[in-house]
């Protein structure tokens, strides 16, 4: 019976917020592209941020945190992810999802998703390295990318993961751990487990 009342509780959650329909819904949308083809499409990306910005303006999250609230968030999951794809350890359709996840969640809500998302990148990722035989490798790869990235951060010189003579394990498709991340947060903070 306690099944069905979270259920229902969650149904509700859905149907009466339009920002958390729109965002489950592009977020498993944009996992099964990424899965399939390794991208993530601007107008995915472009029409849930403009979405997320426009309906918060007219309805706030609450008490008068709306347009900007929104805006913050968004800045804040490109400003997260960006150092990323600079580095080339994501593609950069990775971080525009992440700022429509903000703009559609809000400064607030943005961090538990953004701490569900890199827990869930790094367990798709040790899953995806144990799969395919090559866990060993990737620990490998990350001691070598913190080991001279710290040198070059120490003795300012710009950071990449280009040298250090690693070679790349495989390209995990970062929107299926997002949508997975985003949702068991959100879902978590709605029956106050976060």
């Amino acid at each position: 019976m306690d099944e069905l009342k979270a259920f229902l509780e969650l149904t509700v959650m859905l149907v009466t917020d339009p920002r958390t329909v729109v965002l489950f819904t592009l977020l498993i949308v944009a996992a099964v592209i990424d899965v399939r083809s390794h991208r993530i499409p601007n107008w995915l990306t472009v029409s849930g941020l403009v979405f997320g910005l426009v309906y918060s303006a007219c309805v706030p999250f609450w008490r008068g945190h709306g347009f900007l609230w929104a805006l913050g968030g968004a800045a804040i999951g490109f400003a997260v992810l960006f150092p990323m794809w600079l580095l080339r350890m994501m593609g950069a359709g990775d971080v525009k999802l992440m700022a429509m996840v903000g703009s559609l969640l809000g400064v607030q809500a943005l961090l538990p998703a953004l701490a569900g998302t890199l827990i869930a990148g790094s367990i798709f990722a040790i899953g995806y390295s144990l799969r395919h035989g090559k866990l060993r490798h990737m620990l490998t790869n990350v001691g070598r990318i913190l080991r001279s990235n710290s040198v070059a951060v120490a003795a300012g010189i710009p950071l990449s993961i280009s040298a250090g003579g690693w070679e790349s394990v495989g390209k995990l498709a970062f929107a299926l751990p997002m949508a997975t991340g985003t949702i068991a947060t959100v879902v978590a903070t709605h029956f106050g487990f976060l």
